[in-house]
């Protein structure tokens, strides 16, 4: 049996700013897992719109990182306290690069054994590489602790990675799905992922097509993507006593109109895929299995070679694609 090289491929940057500007490819030493990590070959690397903004800072968080916490491939070694059967096992990544230096823009990545999850049987390498980040917040969003039952829900973005993908697991709920697009194009994504009705922010005025498509009513529940572009129109769209789940935001200053929030009886709830708890990751992943096995479509807008990575963030930087967008290491 050959032995795994000594060094290995990695982007890395020491400074923020513009990808072609801060972005290398480096050979360095191949990482060995510690007690309680395994060692991935990485097969595919997702790139989020997260991995962008955290190269774009302010300031660095660690003196050098290699980004992307999303990816997915296979554990060729394992650390101290992980069994010696996790070795060849296919395996899907999250928050790799999540408070920590290095991530999966890399032949080889070191992440803590929790955080490789089993890639169901017969789901891509590129798919996996997208669960991290993009499927574990549609499923939180869809059904985490502010849901209900038979509500009707705007998805707004709803042809983005993660909207996409709410979408989808909404309608699959039993919901009713309204979804927010920007094109043509994107509406029938939309459409096709199961919304009963699409409005496109772009073209027309999104509350009165909503109170058209509600009878006045307004919606039950806004899964949101951009708090500080959507802050003040929630109290044209929402029913009194409607909520708003939060999970990004382009400015994280956003200004909220409290007032009407408060006579409208608004209720916001925020989170962060990072930083979901124990239970509510071990619901996501198992969730995000089964809308597998039932044929969730995951995206995939574009690949690159490891080469290409400074092309791969200007993509999603540009946030014209449809779908995700991998990086492929191993080949």
């Amino acid at each position: 049996m050959t032995s795994p090289p000594s060094t290995m491929l990695a982007a890395r940057y020491e400074r923020t700013g513009p990808a072609r500007e801060v972005l290398q490819l480096l050979e360095q030493p191949r990482p060995e897992p510690g007690p309680d990590e395994v060692r991935v070959r990485v097969h595919a690397s997702g790139v989020n719109p997260s991995d962008v903004k955290s190269r774009r800072a302010p300031q660095m968080r660690h003196p050098a990182v290699t980004p992307h916490s999303d990816g997915a491939g296979v554990i060729d070694a394992v650390g101290e306290g992980v069994p010696d059967a996790r070795v060849g096992e296919r395996v899907w990544t999250f928050n790799a690069q999540w408070r920590r230096p290095f991530g999966t823009a890399a032949e080889y990545t070191v992440l803590p054994a929790a955080l490789a999850v089993p890639l169901p049987e017969g789901v891509s390498f590129e798919v996996g590489a997208c669960l991290g980040i993009p499927a574990l917040t549609a499923w939180e969003a869809v059904h985490g602790e502010d849901a209900s039952e038979g509500e009707t829900v705007l998805v707004q973005g709803g042809a983005g990675a993660v909207g996409h993908l709410a979408v989808q697991l909404a309608a699959g709920a039993g919901k009713r799905v309204i979804a927010s697009v920007s094109s043509a194009d994107k509406a029938a994504l939309a459409l096709a992922a199961g919304a009963s009705a699409v409005v496109d922010y772009r073209s027309e005025d999104v509350a009165a097509r909503i109170a058209e498509l509600t009878g006045s009513r307004g919606v039950d529940r806004v899964i949101e993507v951009n708090l500080s572009a959507n802050a003040a129109t929630y109290t044209r769209v929402l029913r009194p006593g409607g909520r708003v789940t939060v999970y990004g935001s382009d400015n994280w200053q956003a200004v909220l109109p409290l007032n009407d929030y408060l006579v409208h009886g608004l209720a916001l709830r925020f989170f962060i895929v990072y930083e979901l708890n124990a239970r509510q990751r071990a619901a996501g992943i198992a969730g995000v299995h089964q809308a597998l096995a039932d044929g969730l479509d995951v995206k995939i807008a574009a690949r690159f070679g490891l080469a290409d990575i400074v092309a791969a963030h200007e993509m999603v930087e540009a946030g014209r694609q449809v779908g995700n967008v991998v990086v492929l290491p191993a080949g």
